[in-house]
């Protein structure tokens, strides 16, 4: 194992993620921290931003842009605590969806999907090769490959699967009838979906799995590592979540050895119950959802608790110092069962982080 020059103490940390996601106490919670460097690196030639482009780590407008951003931002970046320095190869929130047919609309702000799936006799879920957009991302991911071995780590694309992606394909509304009028319908597309992520999947894995085997979604973890999620199940029952999508996540939980579930808003807090009946699950990342209180905020702190007692890990983003103190008076030896996320303003600020996280 050797370090990466935008993280020279990789191993070190490799060592203390692998404990701590196998259950073993490292003496505080996994700690995620960056911090912007005032002299990058390295600088590389600037590349302009494509007119009209989405956000900088989806658009497919110029495959140059993408690449200038992903070197640029890492080698500004301290990578901290538990940090890893990554890229990302992200088309958008639904990668997948776009592999099977969908049509990505870019604009300056996000990216959204055209369905692709008019009537149920259009359902297609054929690996394509030569799709645009899996082209797109194999071509980006072989290039950050090239040009960061030996300095930054690759991030999988934001695949996402079962009713999102359904959802994507045939429009929410219309998925929301399918349910009612043809269950059996939805649960063989479901069956499709899940063979053609792990189609993509595999593929990506071998292509962008460190030298022990270790890959990246949001953190590092020693294996193959993924993040599931359904945002489609705040406009279902919890009935409905376990009949359609309980099932596809026990399954995909065991086709990886490291998962996480994107837990998103209050439509979903009805179904954690079924989220912490899947024993292959190893942590939620609760998203409060836009208007509400930020995430380390007292009011989910009973939803952290139940979580951490079911056996699961909690992951937090955006935990600054202050939350951090009322955390670990809160939860105590329970906090070791999280993962923090937080961006400082410097190195020092993050020795502090790590001192009052560590005593």
């Amino acid at each position: 194992m050797v370090g990466l020059l935008y993280r020279e103490d990789m191993d070190e940390v490799r060592k203390r993620l692998t404990a701590w996601w196998n259950g073993e106490d490292i003496g505080r919670p996994a700690i995620q921290i960056t911090a912007p460097r005032p002299v990058p690196l390295e600088t590389f030639p600037a590349v302009p931003k494509p007119d009209g482009a989405g956000p900088d780590n989806y658009t497919t407008k110029s495959f140059e842009y993408r690449e200038y951003v992903a070197k640029t931002v890492c080698a500004g970046t301290y990578y901290l605590g538990d940090a890893a320095p990554w890229v990302r190869v992200d088309l958008g929130p639904n990668s997948l969806a776009l592999y099977l047919g969908c049509h990505g609309v870019e604009t300056p702000t996000t990216v959204w999907f055209e369905p692709c799936m008019n009537a149920p006799e259009d359902a297609r879920f054929e690996y394509d090769r030569e799709n645009f957009y899996w082209d797109f991302t194999l071509r980006l991911t072989r290039e950050l490959l090239r040009v960061g071995a030996g300095k930054f780590l690759l991030q999988y694309p934001d695949l996402i699967e079962g009713l999102d992606t359904l959802a994507a394909m045939r429009g929410s509304q219309t998925l929301l009838t399918d349910l009612i009028d043809r269950p059996d319908w939805v649960q063989r597309c479901l069956r499709q979906i899940t063979d053609r992520y792990f189609h993509h999947y595999d593929i990506l894995y071998d292509l962008m799995r460190d030298e022990v085997g270790g890959s990246v979604f949001w953190c590092w973890a020693p294996g193959r590592m993924a993040k599931f999620q359904c945002d489609f199940s705040a406009m279902i029952s919890p009935a409905m979540f376990g009949e359609f999508m309980v099932p596809v996540l026990k399954e995909m939980t065991e086709r990886v050895s490291y998962s996480m579930y994107h837990w998103d808003g209050p439509g979903a807090i009805p179904h954690h119950d079924h989220l912490l009946s899947i024993p292959a699950l190893d942590m939620l990342q609760w998203t409060p959802g836009a208007g509400n209180e930020p995430h380390a905020d007292r009011r989910w702190w009973p939803l952290y608790h139940k979580t951490i007692d079911a056996g699961k890990k909690v992951y937090c983003m955006g935990c600054h110092l202050d939350s951090l103190k009322a955390m670990k008076k809160e939860f105590g030896p329970k906090l070791k069962q999280f993962l923090l996320s937080v961006n400082v303003k410097t190195p020092r600020d993050a020795e502090e982080y790590l001192r009052v996280a560590e005593k």
